[in-house]
């Protein structure tokens, strides 16, 4: 068995819990052959995963690198009608404004939208130039063009020339991977929607393939939060999000599994098309002997986090929860492990200065990358993640497998994670994060019971031999024909707690 696994931003260039999975998967199954195909930057990222033998080649599509530097403007030789057919389509997907997901029309929508990706695939794989086609006189044209025609009720401003030519940009530089060499494999998973689904859908047009999809955290529900800190115009950002939609729709179309990391996940791909009868709910899993038990407890009474220094993880609210906290147990300590992505910054800077601001230098800590998570989940007497986006988190698993109670935002998969192992409450509430803390911290008994229970859920749900059969079955499934799909495994998720009154 040959698989191609697709993923944007992640393995085998950058840390997270996504590569985990991609790691996990290449190595637990190695009697496979395995070709990573990766989104990239400008291909010039440098591996930080070993490759494993099983691991014949790495594809980098690299989607902001090349064609000179800067904006192009729109000119070049007219693309011709081959081109123009498909992007007329394409653009009557992005500019007719939203309908209800669940309407005849929005499903017409998605299945033409894929038909036009696919006819602009073919104009490439004909020699057609994508990208000049793209970025032409009548790409932007026919984008203003658009806008006139289907928006005549819009209340916003209608988009300059400038404006299309910045939509055109950031068109060309998304749809490279239609222009990009085919793979070849018996399957192509992605690790995602969106982008990554790109090189799958055109294996499927050029080879037939199987298309798996696994989505961790939601990507278009993601896209959607980046683009409220985006310096666009209103028309850029309708064309953008309009474009994430419709791709996120159409790949639901074309993809033979679907894979949902969580029943939170799966509510979300049959809001947005996704057919329930290609899909099984898989969660992720660890190895326990990885996470082995702690057997004892910091000194300090220690809020532990582990994972990406990134916004989707609102370390602003556990920090702001952290200073609640040390009002009633002033010894209190809060250690901040994971790495920080160059593109996240300003928003390390930003937790640091919080801290500065909340008076808690030094009992607050950004720790930076550690070599060995479990010494992150040890070192605290429980585990926090505040995050406003997740799927079903590797950090809460392999915090219950190491038999810590944990403290979590009700996002994505978490609830169903935790279970009544621990504490959910509402994202972006402080103050009832802290609460939760307060409680787990102060009361030993109920720490070390909620403890034991994390790890023995883990034991009894979340192991990776659980997982990477369950994702066996699959590939050979699709080597052959599906037998009648399964009911998904779903768990029952953890009611989210408020302190102060009862369940949510």
């Amino acid at each position: 068995m040959r698989v191609a696994l697709v993923s944007e931003g992640t393995y085998p260039y950058a840390m997270g819990g996504v590569s985990i999975w991609c790691e996990q998967l290449i190595r637990g199954i190695p009697d496979y052959r395995w070709e990573v195909v990766a989104l990239t930057v400008d291909g010039t990222e440098k591996a930080v995963f070993a490759a494993p033998d099983n691991l014949d080649r790495v594809h980098s599509i690299p989607l902001w690198g090349g064609r000179g530097t800067g904006r192009p403007t729109a000119g070049g030789t007219r693309p011709g009608a081959a081109f123009r057919e498909s992007y007329e389509v394409f653009l009557r997907a992005l500019v007719t404004p939203l309908e209800a997901t669940g309407s005849d029309q929005a499903a017409a929508s998605r299945s033409l939208f894929l038909l036009a990706l696919r006819g602009l695939y073919e104009y490439a794989a004909t020699g057609g130039d994508l990208s000049a086609a793209l970025l032409s006189n009548d790409a932007v044209g026919m984008t203003l063009d658009a806008w006139r025609e289907l928006r005549v009720e819009e209340t916003g401003p209608a988009p300059t020339v400038a404006d299309a030519i910045e939509a055109a940009w950031l068109i060309e530089h998304m749809l490279r991977p239609l222009s990009a060499p085919v793979v070849e494999a018996d399957i192509v998973h992605c690790s995602m929607n969106g982008l990554s689904t790109l090189p799958a859908m055109t294996a499927k047009w050029r080879h037939g393939t199987p298309l798996v999809m696994s989505e961790h955290g939601i990507y278009l529900r993601e896209r959607y939060i980046a683009y409220l800190h985006e310096d666009a115009s209103h028309a850029v950002r309708v064309l953008a999000l309009s474009f994430f939609r419709s791709l996120a729709g159409a790949a639901y179309l074309i993809t033979d599994v679907l894979a949902p990391h969580s029943a939170y996940n799966r509510r979300w791909q049959l809001h947005n098309g996704a057919d329930p009868e290609r899909m099984w709910t898989m969660y992720n899993g660890v190895e326990p002997a990885e996470f082995p038990r702690a057997v004892a407890e910091p000194e300090a009474p220690t809020i532990a986090f582990m994972g990406r220094i990134d916004p989707l993880k609102d370390l602003h609210t556990l920090i702001r929860a952290f200073a609640l906290v040390r009002e009633q147990i002033p010894a209190a300590r809060l250690r901040i492990f994971g790495g920080t992505p160059a593109v996240n910054r300003i928003y390390h800077e930003s937790c640091e200065r919080l801290i500065g601001e909340l008076g808690l230098g030094g009992a607050a800590v950004l720790e930076g990358r550690i070599g060995n998570a479990v010494d992150a989940y040890h070192a605290g007497s429980i585990v926090a993640l505040t995050s406003i986006s997740e799927g079903f988190p590797y950090t809460v698993v392999e915090a219950m497998a190491c038999g810590r109670p944990t403290v979590c935002t009700n996002v994505g998969g978490v609830a169903e994670a935790v279970g009544d192992t621990g504490i959910v409450v509402a994202p972006r509430d402080h103050a009832a994060v802290a609460e939760a803390c307060v409680r787990l911290l102060r009361d030993d008994e109920l720490r070390h019971r909620l403890g034991a229970a994390a790890h023995a859920r883990v034991i009894e749900h979340f192991t990776l031999s659980q997982s990477l059969q369950m994702y066996r079955n699959v590939y050979e499934g699709l080597a052959a024909p599906l037998p009648g799909a399964e009911p998904p495994r779903v768990l029952r998720p953890a009611v989210p707690v408020d302190l102060r009154g009862g369940a949510r």
